[in-house]
């Protein structure tokens, strides 16, 4: 081993895509892998699905065991950091501690947004993000128990799915005219309106939060017509903020995100940074992105891996994402930002399977299919290569043998 150390800033799954990375792409030096929630790195999207649901254990949604880690000398560390000292090459831990670095990864994901309603600080209202916080949502969920959802997002959504399968009363409130109203189409929103109806959620969208009312422990949420639902626990899911502060306050480039270039660079060149913290112009849109997908995360861990190493690579991949929903796959190929026509294949008015399909200026841009394997790896490799597609080619995806 070298006297060289490479630190990494946040076991998310960035962070132990990056580390496990670094050994892959010949880093010779130390490993740090620090994070504070005293758990090996493991993948959040199933905490909302298969986790909440009581499907599957913290084990099973390991990223890599605790032998992983030991074979590759990565040495995993229970602490925070707080703050960056650059010209040093330092960080401070919460531990009163300092660590000394050659090359710093930040991979410090994002926190969920905070509601600054009127009583959110009851007991009884949660946030969902880490595995603590689906432990405490699970004490609540008891057969019975009258849960309201804040927000009609896939977290939401996915969310409800799991509580209905756990025999939990579930009312969803979405501010917006409909469930997915910022990231779907409006066939596509009233398909999943259908399906969580059909299921007994109760939802309601333009329902406004006014307040949340009760002894110490939420019991009501008041909207803003004036109207109380009665409450056993409230689960708020609007949205997340990238954790931007540890880079700030070190003077990096922030703009929605930390700032990267497309080799995971940020404007020290000594630190690299990749995940849900990130933004970087996406040459494909034209225009600075941040985005919330383990498969980005993914992208950029690697190339911000094989950054430090000395190896040119970039960020170049189309995002996608997925959504699981009782026994529904959405598989989502592109962003349909700014996109001006659609057309679907399937009736997502009364089937449980569906493609939706995005153009803009008669170019596809993104596709969101339901149950529709098929039609997602088509339409992402159309969409990645920008390859020309009739339609009526298109339509016939999914019937083709």
């Amino acid at each position: 081993m070298t006297s060289e150390r490479a630190v990494v800033v946040g076991a998310s799954h960035a962070g132990a895509q990056l580390a496990g990375n670094l050994r892959r792409d010949g880093w010779a030096g130390e490993i740090l892998l620090i994070g504070d929630e005293g758990k090996l790195p493991y993948h959040r999207p199933p905490l909302s699905k298969a986790y909440l649901a009581g499907k599957s254990g913290l084990d099973e949604l390991l990223i890599r065991g605790s032998d992983f880690y030991t074979k590759q000398n990565i040495q995993l560390v229970d602490a925070t950091v707080d703050s960056i000292d650059r010209s040093a090459r330092r960080v401070c831990l919460d531990t009163g501690k300092t660590v000394d670095y050659t090359k710093l990864a930040l991979c410090v994901g994002a926190r969920a947004r905070r509601l600054p309603t009127p009583g959110a600080d009851l007991r009884g209202i949660h946030y969902l993000r880490t595995a603590a916080d689906v432990e405490s949502i699970r004490e609540a969920a008891v057969p019975g128990r009258r849960v309201v959802i804040v927000g009609g997002g896939y977290i939401g959504l996915e969310t409800a799915a799991s509580l209905c399968s756990l025999g939990v009363e579930v009312t969803v409130l979405e501010a917006t005219d409909r469930v997915l109203e910022r990231v779907t189409a409006p066939e596509v929103s009233a398909f999943f309106t259908r399906i969580h109806r059909d299921q007994g959620v109760d939802i309601r969208t333009q329902a406004l939060v006014e307040a949340f009312s009760g002894n110490d422990t939420v019991q009501e949420v008041v909207l803003a017509g004036g109207e109380s639902l009665a409450a056993d626990a409230v689960i708020v899911g609007v949205g997340v903020i990238p954790n931007t502060e540890l880079a700030s306050a070190a003077g990096l480039s922030v703009d929605n995100g930390i700032v990267i270039d497309d080799q995971a660079r940020t404007s020290d060149h000594d630190i690299v940074a990749a995940g849900d913290c990130t933004s970087h112009v996406m040459a494909r849109y034209g225009s600075r992105i941040r985005l919330e997908s383990v498969p980005s995360a993914g992208e950029q861990a690697k190339i911000a891996a094989a950054t430090i190493c000395g190896k040119r690579s970039a960020i170049a991949a189309l995002p996608w994402f997925w959504s699981d929903q009782y026994d529904l796959k959405l598989q989502i190929a592109g962003l349909n930002t700014g996109y001006d026509e659609v057309l679907l294949s399937g009736d997502p008015s009364r089937g449980r399977e569906f493609s939706c399909f995005y153009f803009r200026d008669g170019e596809l841009i993104a596709a969101d299919c339901v149950n529709r394997p098929r039609d997602f790896m088509f339409t992402k490799r159309a969409i990645t290569n920008r390859h020309p597609v009739d339609r009526a080619e298109l339509l016939a995806v999914s019937t083709s043998v």
